[in-house]
């Protein structure tokens, strides 16, 4: 036997402890993930001190006391700001990549009318707003 035969057949022997030996390493990983989450919980509920009041068993939000209903209205300017993030988000992450594209040579035109469809979305979602009122001060 020449030495490439016998270097291929000690490869073949090794391919499947390595292939499972790097799972293993992913499992005793994972293991020890999660003995270090179940150690710490049990460690802070044996050191934590347990003194239940009336008060601290209280339904609060925010450091509120709660007062009247549970129901309460949401106001939909909170909504709308939101809306507006996400627009001006969105423009934003899109067009930095568009600008490295758009360098590319080949790529010009094909980028330039996909980027403009782009920004009439978002001038479409601008517009709705300035409609609607939310881009004066008030």
């Amino acid at each position: 036997m020449g030495d490439s035969t016998v270097a291929a057949a000690s490869l073949a022997a090794d391919q499947p402890g390595s292939y499972f030996g790097s799972y293993s390493v992913v499992g005793l990983i994972a293991v020890v993930g999660v003995l270090f989450v179940a150690v710490a919980f049990g460690a802070g509920r044996l050191l934590r001190p347990v003194v239940p009041t009336p008060e601290k068993l209280m339904t609060y939000e925010c450091g509120v006391d709660p007062v009247g209903e549970g129901w309460a209205h949401t106001q939909v300017r909170y909504y709308v700001y939101a809306f507006l993030y996400v627009i001006f988000a969105v423009d934003s992450i899109f067009l930095f990549p568009w600008a490295t594209v758009f360098a590319a040579p080949g790529y010009g035109a094909t980028t330039l009318v996909e980027m403009f469809i782009f920004l009439g979305f978002l001038a479409v979602g601008l517009l709705y707003a300035y409609k609607k009122g939310v881009l004066t001060w008030t």
